[in-house]
């Protein structure tokens, strides 16, 4: 999970257009009561609010989205749209109708009328009573059956916006999946963009920011599951510091990554936006303004392959973050390098020797990408070792005991790297901090696990 830096920037903000509403009394929608453009479902607690909206500085012609809003904060600031692909340009019959079957339809017209928007995979169960579609106070909108079970739920389906309480998913069951955020195409046009964020589907070891299907930006690969790792972020003006708890879980049928708020904490969001930044965002009720409490990619040494093969992007160096190579190796361009163009990277002073090689561990790493999984779970860090050292043309390795909420029981991790080592960092002590090891010339192959050197 990245770790943004601290910052007080005031976000960018999308500002919206909504009709002349009446705000219904229940925060829930039955069949036969629809939901129409002039009226607002709003959460029990009155945090959030479901209606119908129009972006002001929209370049695609005129229409109404479906979306769930803060509804305490002026600055109107969408956390999901239902429709983003479709907007409704009849709306002088649109409507938000739940279904006894039961489906949430969006549609410009009466019975019959065309579906712009409507849920899928909606579970069926039987009850003695209608179902109904619920605005939880968090951002959830639910439908339930008669008896509480949720049968759909908009968490399962993000937009752009990461909520409280939320799960980003890899299902096992899937392979080649995962749960995106995905970001507007534009400031008026709410369309999927080109951004997208979420779990690694190949490995299910890390989150990566894609543009399209290049890799913008990408966390270290996890070291732990069931872990709890807190960000403290200090607001201006405010009593208290707000903390963010992060957690990445795993069970039998999936990962996922999800986060709580300290008790008392203002509204808080991970939002990806259409530039490609992932920020987390905190309303500061005194100056009205969303404050910008850290983005990623930041700093710039942390964008995909910055430092290039064998650099490494050192987010601990002070008074700026800034690429170095691993001991043992220069710039392959000392020109460019010195120059601040890194993409060349760094190249060995000394070739390897082959297995007769040792390897140098470098602490609290951001692993490479590219990396091969191997032991199937269930190594020990010394076969880990092994499997590296005995494969000449295995160039490093990196070992983890990840726990896990299977049933099987705890997971381990090796990863070992044959190529290049590419979009390596150093991140100091956190959730994705790496002990990696790399062969390198003059390291003694025949002691006990690999050296300790200082990382230049």
């Amino acid at each position: 999970w990245p770790a943004p830096p601290c910052c007080t920037t005031t976000a960018v903000l999308i500002i919206l257009i909504l009709l002349p509403l009446s705000v219904s009394a229940d925060d829930r929608l039955a069949p036969g009561k629809p939901l129409f453009p002039n009226s607002t479902i709003v959460s029990d607690g009155g945090a959030f609010t479901l209606g119908f909206f129009s972006p002001s500085n929209s370049s695609i012609p005129a229409g109404l989205y479906l979306g769930i809003w803060y509804n305490d904060v002026p600055e109107l600031t969408t956390v999901w749209v239902a429709n983003r692909e479709t907007p409704a340009t009849n709306t002088t019959t649109l409507m938000l109708s739940l279904t006894n079957t039961p489906n949430l339809v969006l549609s410009d017209g009466d019975v019959g009328g065309r579906a712009v928007w409507m849920t899928t995979n909606v579970a069926t169960v039987l009850g003695s009573s209608p179902p109904v579609a619920v605005l939880l106070n968090n951002g959830n909108l639910v439908i339930r059956s008669s008896n509480g079970t949720t049968l759909w739920q908009s968490f399962d389906h993000p937009t752009d916006t990461f909520l409280p309480g939320m799960k980003l998913r890899i299902q096992y069951n899937k392979p080649g999946t995962s749960d995106r955020l995905v970001s507007w195409k534009g400031p008026g046009d709410p369309s999927p963009g080109s951004f997208s964020y979420g779990g690694d589907p190949i490995t299910f070891l890390q989150v990566i920011l894609w543009d399209g299907e290049r890799r913008v930006s990408r966390s270290g690969p996890w070291t732990g599951y069931l872990v709890k790792s807190e960000r403290r972020y200090q607001q201006a003006n405010a009593s208290a510091d707000i903390i963010i708890y992060l957690a990445v879980v795993d069970s039998d049928e999936e990962i996922y990554i999800t986060y709580s708020l300290s008790d008392g904490a203002p509204h808080t969001r991970y939002v990806l936006t259409y530039f490609g930044e992932y920020l987390v965002q905190s309303w500061n009720s005194k100056t009205s303004t969303w404050l910008v409490l850290g983005k990623w990619p930041s700093p710039e040494c942390n964008r995909y392959g910055y430092c290039g093969a064998y650099g490494y992007c050192d987010e601990t160096a002070a008074p700026t973050p800034t690429c170095k190579c691993f001991d043992g190796f220069k710039p392959a361009n000392t020109v460019e390098w010195t120059n601040g163009r890194f993409s060349a990277g760094c190249r060995r002073k000394e070739p390897l020797q082959g297995c007769t090689d040792g390897f140098l561990a470098l602490p609290r790493m951001k692993s490479p990408d590219r990396f091969s999984i191997v032991g199937g779970g269930t190594s020990t860090f010394e076969e880990c070792a092994a499997e590296c050292n005995r494969n000449c043309s295995c160039v490093a390795y990196a070992y983890a005991n990840l726990g896990s909420g299977r049933s099987r029981g705890d997971v381990t991790r090796c990863l070992v790297w044959s190529g290049d080592l590419v979009d390596t960092g150093k991140i100091g002590e956190e959730l994705g901090s790496d002990t990696l090891n790399v062969r390198l010339v003059g390291v003694d192959a025949t002691s006990s696990g690999a050296k300790s050197l200082p990382l230049y």
